[in-house]
C-alpha cells in the first residue's frame, strides 16, 4: 500500500508537558463482532473518565486490517495517552476499501462494548486521520448524544460525493489530453479490471512525463485535483520561479495518489455502491480554470511547452461526460457528506500542502456548517508543511489540548499559531519530528500558521 494514499499518520492526545510514569493498563485482546470486524480497548488503571475512539484511514482491498486505537507512525504514543489516564478504543471495520458504512456501525459497536464493560465515559471524543477524520465527524453528527467532541485530522471533509467527483475530473483530463491509443482504453469509471486499468494508466503517465508538453498536460490534470506544488515534509517548498520543481511535485502527487485511487481503488467503491457514483456532467473545465488555485503555473507551463491552453480546455468541454448511476450516487452521498449539523465542539487540523486530501476540504466543510453554530463549535488549525497528515506528535498534542480546554470551559482559547508553536516546542525534539522521504526521523519545528484555504473546486 502506498503510504501516501489514504494513509494513517501519527496522532496523540495528552495533557501537560512531560509524560508521567506508565500506569498498569488492562488491554483487552482484539475481539470480533458478528460482522467480522475486530476491536481493541485499553483502559489504564488511573482512567480519567475520557475515552478516545479512534477511526483509522483507508486501507486497500486485500491489505492487513488490524484493529487500532491510535494512529502513531513516528513514535508509540499509546503509553503517553495511557499514562495520562485516557482510555483508547477502535475497530478494524468489517471490510477494507471505502468502508465508511462499516466504520460508522463498527465504531458505535466498539463504543457500546466499552460502555458494557466499563460504564459510560465522562467524555467521549471521536478522532481520526484522513478517511477516519470524515468518519469521526460522521459519528458525532449521527450520534450527538454519545460524543462530547471530535478531532478530525487531514479529514476528507468535503464529503464523499465531492471528493470522488474531483478525483474523476483529474482522471478525465488525464485520459482525454493524453490522447493516445493506450489512453483511449483507460476507464476513469465503471472499471472492470482495476489492476489492468492501473497498470495501463501508469504506462500512459510514464509516456507523458518524458516530454515538456506531456508534463504540462499532466500538471493541468493534477491542478484540477488541487495537488500542491510542495511534496516534502522535511524540506522547504520550491521557490515560485522554479516552474519545473513545482510541476515535479504535482506530478509526484498525481502518480502516487490519483492513479492508484482513481484508476484502481475506485472499482472497490463502485462494487460497494452498486455502480459508478461519480459524475462530471455539467462541468465546464474552461470556466472552472478561471478559479483554479494553480492557474498561473499552468499558464506558464503551457507557454513553455508551446501548447494552446484554451484549445485543450475547449477540447475537454467538447468531450462526452461521464454520468453517475443514481443509486450509486445516493449511496455515496449518504456515506458520508458532512456539515449539516455541528452538535459538539469540533477541531480540525490540516497541512497546507496535502497531496491526497487538499487543504481546500477545510473551506468546504466550514462553509457547510450552519452559520449560527460555526463560531462557537468549530475551529480549524493549519500547519505549514507538505504531506498527507504530516503532523508532529507535539503539534497534535497541543491541538488536542485546545479541544479539551473548549470542552471543559465552554469557549475556545490559546489558538493563536505562535502560542500553539510555543507550546509544541516545550515537548522537545523527540515529539517535534517527522519521518523524512528516506524514512528517517528528522526534527522539524512546530509550524502552525494563520491560513485561509481557497475554494474546493467540487
Amino acid at each position: 500500500m502506498k503510504r501516501a494514499l489514504f494513509a494513517m499518520v501519527m496522532v496523540v492526545m495528552t495533557l501537560g508537558a512531560a509524560p508521567a510514569p506508565l500506569p498498569t493498563s488492562t488491554p483487552l485482546p482484539a475481539n470480533t463482532f458478528a460482522d467480522g470486524a475486530t476491536y481493541v480497548i485499553e483502559v489504564p488503571s488511573n482512567w480519567n473518565g475520557t475515552l478516545l475512539l479512534y477511526s483509522h484511514g483507508y486501507r486497500f482491498r486485500g491489505s492487513r486490517n488490524p484493529a487500532v486505537d491510535e494512529g502513531s507512525e513516528i513514535a508509540d504514543l499509546r503509553p503517553v495517552l495511557l499514562a495520562r489516564g485516557y482510555a483508547l478504543a477502535g475497530s478494524s471495520y468489517a471490510t477494507t476499501g471505502y468502508a465508511v458504512a462499516d466504520a460508522l456501525r463498527d465504531q458505535m459497536s466498539t463504543l457500546d462494548e466499552f460502555v458494557r464493560r466499563y460504564g459510560r465515559p465522562k467524555r467521549t471524543i471521536a478522532w481520526g486521520h484522513s478517511l477516519g477524520g470524515l468518519i469521526s465527524i460522521g459519528l458525532v453528527e449521527r450520534h450527538p448524544d454519545r460524543f462530547d467532541g471530535a478531532f478530525s485530522m487531514c479529514g476528507m471533509l468535503a464529503g464523499s460525493e465531492s471528493t470522488w467527483n474531483q478525483l474523476l475530473d483529474s482522471e478525465f483530463i488525464f485520459k482525454v489530453l493524453s490522447n493516445t491509443a493506450a489512453s483511449n482504453l483507460l476507464q476513469p469509471a465503471n472499471i472492470t479490471d482495476p489492476d489492468a486499468n492501473l497498470r495501463a494508466a501508469q504506462r500512459v503517465f510514464n509516456d507523458a512525463r518524458i516530454t515538456q508538453a506531456g508534463r504540462a498536460r499532466l500538471a493541468l490534470a493534477a491542478a484540477f485535483g488541487e495537488e500542491p506544488t510542495w511534496d516534502s515534509a522535511t524540506a522547504d517548498p520550491p521557490p515560485l520561479p522554479d516552474l519545473n520543481g513545482r510541476i515535479a511535485a504535482m506530478l509526484k502527487s498525481f502518480e502516487q495518489n490519483v492513479l492508484p485511487a482513481g484508476f484502481g481503488a475506485r472499482q472497490e467503491l463502485e462494487l460497494r455502491a452498486g455502480g459508478n457514483p461519480s459524475t462530471n456532467v455539467g462541468e465546464s473545465y474552461l470556466s472552472a480554470f478561471r478559479t483554479l488555485p494553480q492557474r498561473d503555473l499552468i499558464v506558464n507551463a503551457y507557454k513553455a511547452a508551446g501548447l494552446d491552453l484554451e484549445a485543450d480546455l475547449r477540447a475537454l468541454d467538447a468531450t462526452p461526460r461521464i454520468p453517475a448511476d443514481p443509486q450509486a450516487a445516493a449511496y455515496l452521498k449518504e456515506n458520508t457528506n458532512v456539515g449539516d449539523t455541528l452538535p459538539v465542539p469540533v477541531l480540525t487540523m490540516h497541512t497546507i500542502a496535502d497531496p491526497l486530501i487538499p487543504v481546500e476540504h477545510e473551506r468546504n466543510y466550514s462553509e457547510a456548517v450552519p452559520v449560527e453554530v460555526r463560531a462557537s463549535h468549530l475551529r480549524q488549525l493549519f500547519v505549514k508543511r507538505a504531506g498527507h497528515c504530516a503532523f508532529t506528535s507535539a503539534e497534535t498534542l497541543v491541538a488536542l489540548e485546545s479541544l479539551l480546554e473548549r470542552m471543559r470551559n465552554g469557549s475556545w482559547s490559546n489558538l493563536d499559531p505562535e502560542d500553539l508553536n510555543e507550546s509544541a516546542r516545550e515537548y522537545g525534539e523527540g515529539l517535534n519530528s517527522f519521518v523524512s522521504d528516506d524514512r528517517e526521523s528528522a526534527p522539524v519545528p512546530p509550524s502552525f500558521i494563520e491560513y485561509v484555504p481557497k475554494a474546493f473546486l467540487r
